[in-house]
């Protein structure tokens, strides 16, 4: 393994420090969505369920992209394929902010979701330039500094969007990931490929997983409208069956999967992406619900909140995850994967079941909020830490983004249940939710992710492969 001592004095160093600022920079334009939400619905006279696709469609293009992402980076090299990745993201962050309706914001975002295939790549260049023993420490810092820049983009957002326009709000982390990528490229040493170079791209793996999950997002989005629309709503579980079905199968025979099933199928891996996924499912609630709550303008319920001051609102949360990121790395390291994982699982539980109860004061949302972005942290960087490090160096890029797309898929189902539970309750002619969809949203939530702690009582102390 190469160590940052391989390199001249400082590069390695200034080369790990660049990629902090690109976590931070993708980080503040990934997160500028989640507080304007409100506001892009009226803006852009959207439905509930037309607002949680917006929120959750960068994240589907990452579940995606990033097993791919990861897959490269093992066999070119992490530097190379992460550079050519921020391009990507780049574009994308232009067209959202040049966007004039829906379905152009909608393909930007698209394109923008490659940024999530950023994190892999950057824990297969953790591992190559810095010792083993430091390798959790600087995984849990650079996820951090990936939520620290969503801080950033919470807070700003807001404040862009109505100062400025809708449009700046996008373009200015643009920017910034644009000038982080360029810096990136100067310092970063170019690690050399871990994987052979002749295995060629799953296409078919890629297309039927493409499929499987834009049916599953549909079936979602038209679940409100399921009773008056049964054969519709059949046909498409039935096309996700088959999709998911022709899915498996392709990928136990391609020579290159896009996502190894031999990999997902240890123990110790699977039982990572089940906890992420259903941590995510529950921590999607109050990143969805949370804001329009705040936005809400409910007889007795709800806070009337504009876009500035629900991202002020929301930066306790962001400043909570923000420090999970490190902590959940050296927690691992400490008590092992199983002790962080655990409290950060009740810490949620009983969090969500509290707003259920509880949501007649603003503090209710933000501590509640904060205390969940800090479990939610800490049990993701816990996991991908523990996974990233218990396998072999050249399989970094391939364990990581299976965490990494379970988490994307937790949050995305999580996301568009909630936006349909909203829609479901809103009658026509209104913009104002019933006050018992939250309550339900946050009730099944907190039960959903206690569940998980029958998962966690069959893990080791640490997770290993």
């Amino acid at each position: 393994m190469t160590t940052i001592q391989a390199h001249p004095p400082g590069t390695g160093r200034a080369a790990i420090g660049a990629l902090g600022f690109l976590a931070l920079s993708t980080g503040a334009l990934e997160s500028v969505v989640a507080p304007t939400i409100p506001l892009l619905e009226r803006e852009l006279d959207l439905s509930q369920s037309e607002g949680a696709l917006l929120s959750i469609v960068l994240l589907i293009t990452g579940a995606l992209v990033t097993p791919l992402a990861g897959s490269f980076g093992d066999r070119y090299g992490g530097k190379k394929v992460l550079i050519r990745l921020m391009a990507v993201v780049v574009v994308g962050g232009t067209v959202s902010s040049l966007a004039p309706n829906l379905p152009v914001l909608l393909l930007g975002q698209v394109l923008q979701g490659a940024m999530v295939g950023a994190l892999p790549l950057s824990f297969i260049v953790v591992r190559k330039h810095l010792p083993a023993g430091q390798s959790k420490v600087a995984i849990g810092a650079v996820g951090g500094l990936f939520v620290g820049g969503a801080m950033v983009g919470m807070l700003s957002a807001g404040p862009v969007a109505e100062a400025l326009s809708r449009h700046w709000m996008f373009a200015l982390p643009t920017i910034a990931v644009a000038g982080a990528t360029l810096l990136l490229h100067r310092l970063m040493p170019s690690d050399p490929p871990g994987r052979p170079r002749d295995a060629g791209i799953d296409w078919p793996g890629l297309l039927l997983l493409s499929g499987a999950l834009a049916t599953l997002m549909l079936l979602l989005a038209l679940a409100p409208e399921a009773g008056s629309q049964p054969l519709v709503f059949g046909f498409l579980g039935v096309l996700l069956a088959a999709l998911v079905a022709g899915w498996v199968s392709v990928e136990r025979r391609a020579t290159a999967p896009m996502i190894d099933l031999r990999m997902l199928a240890r123990p110790a891996i699977w039982k990572a992406c089940v906890l992420t996924f259903v941590i995510c499912l529950g921590t999607s609630a109050a990143v969805f619900l949370v804001p329009q709550l705040l936005d809400e303008r409910g007889d007795g319920y709800g806070f009337g909140a504009g876009a500035t001051e629900i991202g002020l609102l929301l930066l306790p949360g962001a400043l909570a995850a923000t420090l999970a990121g490190p902590l959940g790395g050296m927690g691992d390291r400490r008590f092992g994967s199983r002790a962080v994982v655990n409290a950060g699982v009740v810490m949620m539980a009983v969090s969500l079941l509290a707003l259920a109860a509880v949501h007649t004061e603003i503090w209710h949302l933000v501590v509640a909020k904060a205390l969940i972005a800090l479990a939610n942290g800490l049990c993701v960087t816990a996991l991908m830490a523990s996974t990233a490090t218990a396998v072999d160096a050249g399989d970094t890029g391939i364990a990581t983004s299976l965490i990494l797309v379970s988490r994307v898929l937790g949050y995305a189902v999580g996301v568009q249940l909630a936006g349909a539970l909203l829609t479901s309750a809103t009658p026509s002619g209104t913009r104002v939710a019933a006050e018992s969809a939250y309550v339900t949203g946050f009730l099944l939530a907190g039960v959903v992710t206690s569940l998980a702690l029958f998962v966690t009582r069959t893990l080791r102390k640490g997770v290993t492969a």
